[in-house]
């Protein structure tokens, strides 16, 4: 699965994308899909410029957060009329950004936002397509720090608003607006909470029309779905048809609606690995710890989510003799801990440890605090 002898060449702490398998994800999305429903991949899972440029090739779109991430989407080949813009917080200049290369649209979350669109939009001689990001109050069933659609959240547009802004919109000379965004947060694994959204996004139209508004030509429903981060050997493909039926069975689209999906855990997670090697192994009377050269500045997610990855010793001696690690990085940080508790084969310094389902999340988060430098990513094509 991995190439070991390349693997022990190389300088860790460092990130391994399986570009085979990322291909095999995307093909069973395209054959998942539904000719009315188009992905645009969420670049904020990752940017690293190969695995952008391989997406792009494959003929997906590109979801973005902010001005460098339209670029990086550029740069790697994605058109810009498969090109949505998402946030709570676009600058002017990034605004400009999209309204120059003439994006596919901009999900706008505010009134305050919608305006200052609309007013670049006129000065320069330009239409911005929107969606309106409606928060639908619907929860879902994962991290309080990855669910988005409550109107507790930050994001979006309350419910009470939409007609208002919509109207608002209309009256407008620089925006166009063509449809309705949703997104109800990450890692979600039950198909219930798609259904929850799909039933609100079905109310959501239905009130509109009864109103006499014109029928939104589109509808994004975010992404969210999650892998199994538990078991990443037996379940490398997330279970794309499942998600994607549970939208065909529940929502009610209009003739001629396209449906949109912004997806990026669901593609990268599972083709990314953090490959490190231990450093020390320390004892004391009640813990063992091995002591990894990677940290939370490599992987932050298990720091700042309490998040869990499968840890694979892959140079281990003797695979049945099991020792139960606190497996920590460097930093000087207490936080600095990747896993409490944790048995795998017994371990000795210098073997490569591998932190699996980290492509998504991982490299991109990625920071230099203690002057550390930031890991490398590296393809399968590049180790070839």
């Amino acid at each position: 699965m991995f190439p070991l002898d390349k693997f022990q060449k190389l300088s860790t702490p460092f990130y391994y994308y399986d570009t085979k398998l990322l291909r095999e994800t995307l093909k069973c999305i395209r054959e998942s899909i539904s000719e009315n429903m188009h992905v645009h991949y969420a670049v904020k899972a990752c940017a690293n410029p190969k695995i952008l440029s391989i997406i792009a090739q494959e003929g997906f779109g590109a979801d973005c957060v902010s001005g460098g991430e339209i670029e990086a989407a550029l740069s790697a080949g994605f058109p810009a009329k498969k090109i949505v813009y998402a946030g709570v917080g676009k600058s002017d200049s990034e605004i400009m950004l999209g309204l120059k290369n003439n994006i596919f649209a901009f999900n706008v979350e505010s009134i305050p936002e919608l305006e200052i669109i609309n007013q670049l939009a006129v000065e320069n001689g330009k239409t911005a397509r929107i969606a309106l990001r409606i928060n639908p109050n619907v929860g879902a069933h994962t991290h309080a720090n990855i669910t988005t659609g409550l109107a507790e959240n930050k994001f979006g547009i309350d419910m009470q608003d939409m007609e208002h802004i919509i109207k608002l919109a209309s009256e407008m000379k620089g925006v166009k607006f063509i449809g309705l965004h949703f997104h109800i947060g990450s890692q979600i694994l039950e198909m219930d909470d798609f259904v929850a959204l799909s039933r609100r996004i079905n109310d959501i139209q239905d009130r509109l029309d009864s109103q006499g508004f014109p029928i939104a030509s589109d509808i994004n429903v975010g992404g969210g779905l999650g892998i199994d981060y538990e078991q990443p050997d037996a379940n490398p493909i997330p279970d794309f048809h499942s998600y994607f039926n549970t939208y065909r069975k529940h929502l009610k689209l209009r003739p001629g609606q396209q449906l949109h999906f912004e997806l990026g855990r669901a593609i990268m997670a599972q083709c990314g690995t953090l490959l490190s090697r231990v450093l020390y192994i320390k004892s004391n009377p009640i813990k063992n710890f091995c002591i990894v050269d990677a940290g939370m500045t490599d992987l932050i997610r298990p720091a700042l989510y309490g998040a869990y990855h499968q840890i694979d010793n892959l140079t281990a001696e003797n695979t049945t003799d099991f020792v139960t690690y606190d497996v920590v990085g460097p930093i000087c940080e207490s936080s600095d801990v990747f896993i409490k508790n944790y048995g795998m084969p017994r371990t000795k310094r210098g073997d490569m440890i591998a932190f699996r389902s980290a492509g998504a999340y991982g490299e991109i988060m990625a920071s230099c605090y203690n002057c550390r430098r930031l890991p490398h990513g590296y393809t399968t094509e590049d180790l070839l």
